[in-house]
């Protein structure tokens, strides 16, 4: 005797039996996976355990199973890595070979170098001096994008600023320069740093009072003179910025000019010798030239 424990009222003859389970009235056929569906089902199962054997795959508490062909990804990217370099390697050897300013005289070359320079700007100096180059006037970390630099802009003089830094204690070749402070110090009097400000600001065209600033050109030619020159032009050699123009390091309002006079500035860049090679410091030096103001 046929089973018809799971056939329902509306079950024809020839219908398969159902799964016993019914939704508003709808009753499922209880039909057999295709044969097609479960041996793909099956070759999967033996597939992946013949590649939990032959490759990493079960974790363990240090590292995962390394497979009898012992294959690793992280030694796969090694490799890879180790080819890019390997290749990199004789360009990075070619900037070596050539000096700074003569880079541009090889096209292929420059760009390398360029490239090169500004992978290395990214990781080591766009946290000060952003990652387009232009600087952060609050915090004093200058614009590498125009022509006004503090320790001159060619190939040669920015790699030395890299290499050794500005005024950090690691380096004895570190460029280095003081400005009093002459407020602090109560090296001039109040009235004397206002005169002074206001002749400063009349240097750049800035908006100044006139009779203060009048009066500010001695005390500028006795106290700053020296450094910052005579009409304002700054002094590489130094580190003295120029003031006759309007870019400002600290920014150039009477209030920020003030406060320099008054206590002076002491910015700190370290020195990347022991942290770059210099191959890696002559690509970054290539790259900051020609951000737009290298001279």
């Amino acid at each position: 005797m046929a089973d018809n424990s799971n056939k329902s009222a509306n079950h024809q003859k020839g219908d398969p039996n159902t799964t016993g389970h019914s939704w508003d009235g709808i009753e499922e056929f209880d039909n057999p996976m295709p044969r097609w569906w479960v041996w793909i089902f099956i070759l999967c199962v033996i597939w992946s355990v013949g590649y939990w054997v032959v490759y990493p795959a079960w974790p363990g508490m240090n590292q995962a199973t390394s497979g009898v062909l012992g294959y690793a990804s992280r030694a796969e990217v090694a490799e890879e890595i180790a080819a890019f370099e390997e290749r990199h390697d004789v360009l990075f050897a070619q900037i070596l070979e050539t000096e700074p300013g003569e880079l541009q005289n090889d096209q292929d070359l420059h760009r390398f170098a360029v490239n090169a320079g500004a992978s290395v700007f990214a990781a080591q100096c766009s946290q000060c001096h952003g990652a387009g180059g232009a600087g952060v006037q609050a915090g004093g970390f200058p614009n590498l994008l125009d022509d006004d630099w503090l320790w001159g802009g060619s190939h040669d003089e920015i790699v030395q600023t890299v290499t050794y830094g500005i005024r950090n204690e690691e380096y004895l070749d570190a460029r280095y320069s003081q400005m009093p402070a002459f407020g602090r110090d109560e090296l001039l009097s109040e009235e004397e740093m206002r005169q002074a400000t206001h002749f400063v600001l009349s240097l750049s065209g800035s908006d100044h009072e006139a009779e203060l600033a009048s009066a500010g050109a001695e005390v500028y030619d006795y106290n700053c003179s020296s450094c910052h020159g005579v009409e304002g032009e700054g002094d590489t050699f130094l580190g003295a910025p120029a003031l006759n123009d309007q870019i400002w390091l600290y920014g150039g309002s009477e209030e920020i000019v003030y406060e320099s006079i008054y206590n002076a500035r002491f910015g700190v860049m370290p020195g990347f010798d022991n942290r770059l090679r210099e191959a890696e410091i002559r690509a970054v030096a290539a790259y900051v030239h020609q951000l737009g103001g290298g001279e």
